[in-house]
């Protein structure tokens, strides 16, 4: 049975269930998806696999297998999603293109629970605050916590056997007072686990509770006539409202939001998330996503949203979006598109932060590009011997069929790119017949007569399509022209991809691989490309006629294609049936032997 009769087979006992599933190829998952229906979904991508685009084409032929496992609903089936991506990184699945691990703070699951960070998450019962975009706002808000919070730095296990046994002594940070001794029994559990219940409210963006503690105690303090501890309470409370102060507050009306935004290109979709609580932003992350399957916008912002709130464990029951018509399976929740007021400028501050990472990254692939192009204009000096880079280079070709519409074309690469405004093309003027090497000497002629006319500063390579004699008649030009010694110009043949040089006998050949032979080549089918354009236009404004137009059941795109080939009848009218055969197939190939009498 065939690999696809085998798929089509197994879809018919997909279940009618929400869910997830998996396509496998040889190597193993290469997509993972949801599904409120995993038959229906799994079916559309067989029986309209003619309006897919070319990449899920492409993911479609190389599915081998599939598996399925049906949740209860489908928020269980995003969260599963999310899970299996992370885990197997499907390479038809979006995922984040830098790949980075973000730090967190971590309140560990034990007695006298510590406070580090770690860029690991580990299912082992402690509580994960995070991530954070950046080390230092994580390090800030730690430094923080251990100013207001006498916690041990220690990793024994303060059980209260070893404790009682005196297994433990204090060290260094109980006697410069940041530790207060739980090892040696001199700080109590519940006041210990009291102050850790504030940290967590303080990790989770609410600083009342731990605001309020130290005004109470700065009370307490100074009622017993305690000024030295009630200072030292005002000061930790003065610490806590200067680290609110410097938080960015959006609105004191707004409580607990979530805000996504998203821009994106034909490759890739940036992504920025803030997460507000108590009208302050407390989190924020931006993200670069690389597209596999021409994703659409509302298909990645709804996946990510439910990524990055499982990740920052947010509870927000409201979500603001900048685009509109997203779903998402979470029944408590709005999501709007505001536009106007306090949200609206939350919105705007977010979106910002996803365009300026777009700008940054889109700048750093620019700027990629502008190396490329200067090594591979460096190597070209070097292959070609030429005395300065060539950032500016033209290409000519001369395009005829039995001497009609004689043409030509001239195309323009500036920094290794081409520069279409600069194109240009010929009507042969003082040229009678197919004379390709008059043709040449005119076009070159007229071109650089005009930019020395104009002062347009020459360019530092020509380029000629066509071996010794088309290369012969360019020099010939710009010798009369008076410039042959202030630009270089090289002919290339199209058999072997011969550079010649003018005065020498014998052409250069360049690495098959070389980058500058490729640049070469692009620059000469770009100049055949357009002469070619040209000169159909003008056939197809009927100024073209030949004998095999003539020809009963032969069109003219059959006529085009043996001429352009062959360059003339005769040649074509030598041919053997089989040679014919390849070309046009066994009915034409009739036609044109009854033609020339060969029946």
């Amino acid at each position: 049975m065939a690999v696809e009769e085998q798929i089509r087979e197994q879809i018919k006992h997909l279940p009618h269930r929400p869910g997830i599933y998996k396509f496998y190829d040889d190597k193993g998952i290469i997509y993972v998806g949801k599904a409120i229906d995993i038959r229906k979904r799994v079916s559309s991508y067989f029986n309209r696999s003619t309006q897919h685009n070319k990449k899920t084409r492409k993911l479609i032929s190389q599915i081998l297998r599939i598996e399925f496992t049906i949740v209860d609903n489908e928020a269980d089936a995003f969260l599963l999603e999310n899970n299996l991506i992370k885990q197997h990184q499907p390479k038809y699945n979006i995922l984040l293109k830098d790949g980075k691990t973000y730090p967190y703070l971590v309140i560990t699951n034990e007695r006298f629970p510590r406070i580090f960070s770690t860029r690991n998450k580990i299912n082992d019962g402690s509580r994960y605050f995070g991530p954070y975009p950046t080390g230092t706002s994580m390090y800030v808000l730690l430094e923080l916590i251990r100013s207001l919070y006498p916690l041990r730095t220690c990793s024994y296990n303060l059980s209260q056997a070893n404790i009682d046994a005196g297994k433990f002594k204090v060290c260094l940070e109980y006697h410069i007072g940041n530790c207060k001794g739980p090892c040696e029994n001199l700080y109590s559990e519940e006041e210990y686990n009291q102050h850790i219940q504030q940290i967590r409210n303080i990790l989770s963006g609410n600083l009342t509770i731990a605001k309020t503690y130290f005004k109470e105690r700065m009370s307490e303090a100074a009622a017993d006539y305690q000024y030295e501890l009630a200072h030292q309470f005002k000061q930790k409370l003065d610490r806590l409202e200067d680290f609110q102060a410097k938080s960015t507050v959006v609105s004191h009306t707004l409580t607990n939001i979530d805000v996504f935004t998203i821009t994106s290109n034909e490759k890739c979709a940036f992504v920025n998330y803030l997460k507000v609580m108590n009208g302050s932003i407390i989190a924020t992350q931006s993200l670069e996503l690389q597209k596999k399957l021409e994703e659409t916008d509302q298909e990645i912002l709804a996946s990510i949203i439910m990524q990055l709130r499982q990740e920052f464990e947010s509870m927000s029951r409201e979500i603001i979006v900048n685009i509109p018509d997203l779903v998402l399976p979470l029944d408590t929740v709005s999501i709007t598109v505001p536009q106007i007021g306090d949200k609206k400028k939350l919105l705007n501050l977010s979106m910002k932060n996803a365009l300026y990472l777009r700008k940054e990254k889109e700048s750093m692939q620019d700027k990629s590009k502008d190396s490329n192009e200067v090594r591979i204009m460096e190597t070209m000096k070097k292959d070609l011997r030429l005395t300065e880079l060539p950032k500016h280079i033209e290409c000519f070709d001369n395009s005829n069929f039995q001497g009609d519409n004689p043409v030509a074309s001239m195309v323009c690469f500036k920094n290794a790119r081409p520069s279409k405004k600069d194109y240009r093309h010929f009507h042969i003027k003082t040229v009678v017949g197919p004379d390709d090497f008059a043709s040449m000497y005119e076009v070159v002629t007229r071109r650089y007569r005009r930019l020395l006319d104009e002062g347009t500063p020459l360019p530092q390579l020509i380029i000629v399509d066509g071996g010794k004699g088309q290369l012969g008649m360019g020099v010939k030009a710009l010798k009369d022209l008076g410039i042959y010694s202030q630009v270089a110009i090289v002919g290339i043949a199209k058999r072997l991809e011969e550079i010649f040089y003018p005065g020498d006998t014998l052409p250069l050949y360049i690495d098959k691989k070389s980058e500058s032979l490729r640049l070469i080549q692009r620059i000469r089918n770009e100049a055949h490309r357009f002469a070619i354009t040209f000169h159909r236009s003008l056939r197809d404004a009927g100024t073209l006629q030949t004998e095999l137009t003539q020809i009963k059941g032969l069109g003219p795109a059959t006529a085009e294609k043996l001429l352009t080939k062959f360059k003339s009848v005769k040649k074509i009218a030598e041919l053997s049936q089989q040679e014919l055969e390849a070309e046009v197939g066994k009915s034409k190939t009739k036609l044109l032997l009854a033609h020339f009498g060969k029946v």
